[in-house]
C-alpha cells in the first residue's frame, strides 16, 4: 500500500488485524510450548494466510494443520511442506486430490470409520508413497471420533493391515475443561496400542480454549491451536485472553440512529457472522463497552445503546471485536494489516472459501 493509505480512508466493513497483537499472541503460545516441551502444529483455519503460517513455522511450529483439502493445497502452493488434515476425507474426487497432495509433502489425515479407511486404501494401494492415517478419538466433544478403546484398536489394526496406508497415531479435539479426561483416554489408548505392537508415533491434541492448560495432557506429542493468533470475544469469555489481546476487529460505520437508544452498523451476518458467545450480543464495540449488538440481519447490526453514557453518531466509524474470528476471516476477500495503529498492508485471504 502507499504511504498515503490510512485507516480513515478505508471503506467499511473491513477486517483489521493488529500485527503487534497477533505477533504477541503467536510468541506467547510458542514460548509456552517451548517451556513445557510441547510441539505446536497451529491450525490455519483462523487466519487462512500463508503469511501467518510461515511466521508460525519460523517461531518453532513443527508444521501446520488444515481443516480441508483446499486449505492444504493453498498452503502447499505457498511452499509449506508438513501438513496435518484432521478430517475424514471421502469421495473419488477428493481422494484423487489427496493422493496428489501426498506426493508433494509430508501429510497425514484422520479416520474414525472402517469406510473412511477403505476409501484411503483403495486410493493409495498403488501409490509409491504411503498415506499416514491417525485414528480420531472423541474425548468428550461429541463430534467425530471413536467412542471406545475397542473401536480405536480395531481401526488402528485396519489401517496397519491396509495396502497403501501406515498407522500414524491418534488425534482428538477435546472440549474445554477436559484436560484430565483427555489425558486418561489417550494414555489408555497408547498403552493398549503399544502392547499390541502398534505404538502411536503421534498423539495430536488440539484447541485454543485449553491451550494454556494443555501441558496437562502429558501423553500428547503435539497441540493444534487455531484461534490463539487473533483471539476473539469467545476466547475472552473462556478466560484465555483479554480484550486487549484480540488482534482482529471489523471496522464498521454507524449508518442509522433511528432512536436515541438504537444504532445500526453496516455489518451484519455477512461480515460479523452469527456465532454466539457466553456473553450477550454479537460482538464488542471498542470505545462503547456498554453497547450491545442485539441482532444481526444480513447487512445490518442492531445496537442497543440504552446503557451507554456516550453514544456514537451517524457516520461515526467503530471497531467491533467479533464473537468468533475464524468465521469472520472466511467472509472477506482480504484483510488490512495495522502496525502502531497505521495501515501497513492488505493481504488477500488466499484460503478463503476453500471448503472442500
Amino acid at each position: 500500500m502507499s504511504n498515503h493509505d490510512s485507516l480513515d480512508a478505508l471503506d467499511t466493513p473491513v477486517v483489521l488485524v493488529d500485527l503487534e497483537k497477533a505477533e504477541r499472541n503467536l510468541k506467547r503460545a510458542q514460548d509456552y510450548a517451548d517451556q513445557h516441551g510441547m510441539r505446536l502444529r497451529p491450525h490455519i483455519k483462523t487466519h487462512k494466510l500463508p503469511y501467518f503460517a510461515k511466521q508460525q513455522l519460523a517461531l518453532g511450529a513443527i508444521g501446520i494443520t488444515c481443516q480441508k483439502l483446499g486449505e492444504a493445497e493453498v498452503m502447499a502452493d505457498a511452499g509449506i511442506t508438513d501438513i496435518f488434515l484432521p478430517y475424514n476425507i471421502l469421495g473419488a474426487a477428493k481422494l484423487a486430490r489427496l493422493r496428489r497432495l501426498n506426493d508433494r509433502l509430508t501429510l497425514a489425515v484422520t479416520a474414525d470409520s472402517a469406510t473412511t479407511i477403505e476409501g484411503y486404501s483403495d486410493a493409495f494401494k498403488t501409490a509409491d508413497k504411503l498415506l499416514t492415517v491417525l485414528v480420531e478419538c472423541d474425548t468428550g466433544a461429541g463430534r467425530c471420533g471413536v467412542q471406545s478403546q475397542d473401536e480405536l484398536m480395531a481401526l488402528a489394526r485396519q489401517i496397519d493391515q491396509s495396502p497403501g496406508l501406515v498407522f500414524g497415531g491418534l488425534m482428538t479435539y477435546p472440549p474445554r475443561g477436559s484436560v484430565e479426561r483427555t489425558n486418561v483416554f489417550l494414555t489408555q489408548a497408547r498403552d493398549r496400542l503399544t502392547a499390541a505392537g502398534l505404538p502411536p508415533a503421534v498423539i495430536s491434541n488440539g484447541g485454543s480454549p485449553d491451550l494454556y492448560a494443555s501441558h496437562g495432557v502429558t501423553i500428547a506429542t503435539e497441540h493444534r491451536p487455531g484461534t490463539y493468533i487473533y483471539m476473539d470475544r469467545m476466547q475472552v469469555a473462556f478466560g484465555v485472553a483479554e480484550l486487549d489481546d484480540c488482534a482482529l476487529s471489523v471496522l464498521a460505520t454507524v449508518v442509522s440512529r433511528p432512536t436515541p437508544d438504537r444504532a445500526i452498523l453496516d455489518t451484519g451476518s455477512k461480515s460479523l457472522a452469527a456465532d454466539l458467545a457466553p456473553v450477550p450480543g454479537h460482538g464488542h464495540i471498542l470505545g462503547y463497552p456498554d453497547a450491545v449488538i442485539t441482532q444481526l440481519s444480513e447487512e445490518h447490526a442492531t445496537v442497543d445503546l440504552s446503557a451507554c453514557t456516550s453514544k456514537p453518531v451517524v457516520g461515526e466509524r467503530v471497531r467491533v471485536i467479533p464473537n468468533h474470528a475464524c468465521v469472520v476471516t472466511n467472509l472477506f476477500d482480504e484483510i488490512v494489516l495495522l502496525r502502531g495503529g497505521e495501515v501497513v498492508d492488505r493481504l488477500p485471504v488466499l484460503a478463503r472459501g476453500k471448503l472442500s
